[in-house]
């Protein structure tokens, strides 16, 4: 009788692993379709941008890339279009120095409703969430998946406390638990507490509704700060 319950739960492990192979399977073939999809899209979209920040004397370049914290901690480098001045870094350090109400709400959320670094063609790359485009060159090279929890910075990784662990198991997504659950109005923890959630229950029934939320959300442009 012990023996029968040893075989029965080898054998429910054994199905569970191989659900789980299969489902990481799908996963990366669906990654590396709408990867290509992606890129496709971004040569015309690339063009558009250069001209219009042309147009508003912004010669500097429209790609900005940094280095982020992927799957079991390895950093890679991510690729967006860039939202924010040249100097953004340097600035983000003098507003957290001189303006309290900043550093008080950056400090909550890591992010900041009306951030003066923001430029006016930036403004509506994130309102449509354009800026995220060159993200599937990260998902095409394997550091990133569509669907995951966000790609953390490594300052960050402090902040994140007993959560980090926990994220870290799943790649980092250009859109997941957290970007569909109204991102501009959680603080940093309940955004920690969402990734940890997928981390630990991520399938494909998940992701498959989060893609519909974000195809919504992008549509309506709801979420996006």
């Amino acid at each position: 009788m012990h023996n029968e319950g040893i075989l029965v739960a080898q054998q429910r492990e054994t199905t569970v692993n191989f659900s789980r192979n299969l489902y990481y399977i799908f996963k990366r073939i669906f990654d590396i379709i709408a990867g290509l999809f992606g890129i496709i899209i971004m040569v015309p979209l690339t063009l558009i941008i250069k001209v219009v920040s042309i147009a508003n004397k912004d010669y500097d370049s429209i790609f900005f890339s940094q280095e982020r914290i992927g799957k079991d901690g390895k950093l890679f480098t991510l690729y967006k279009f860039r939202t924010m001045v040249p100097d953004a870094d340097n600035i983000l350090y003098q507003l957290m120095q001189s303006d309290e109400e900043f550093r008080k709400e950056y400090t909550l959320t890591k992010k900041a409703k009306n951030d003066p670094r923001i430029t006016k063609i930036g403004k509506i790359l994130r309102k449509t969430s354009l800026d995220e485009f060159p993200q599937f060159i990260n998902v095409l090279l394997g550091h990133m998946s569509v669907i995951g929890n966000r790609p953390y910075l490594p300052r960050e990784k402090e902040d994140m406390g007993e959560y980090y662990k926990d994220i870290i198991t799943t790649k980092p997504g250009i859109t997941g638990l957290w970007q569909t659950s109204g991102r501009s109005n959680t603080t940093f923890e309940e955004r920690l507490q969402l990734e940890k959630k997928y981390s630990l229950v991520n399938s494909m029934k998940m992701d498959i509704k989060i893609f519909f939320k974000t195809i919504i959300q992008v549509l309506k442009r709801e979420g996006a700060n």
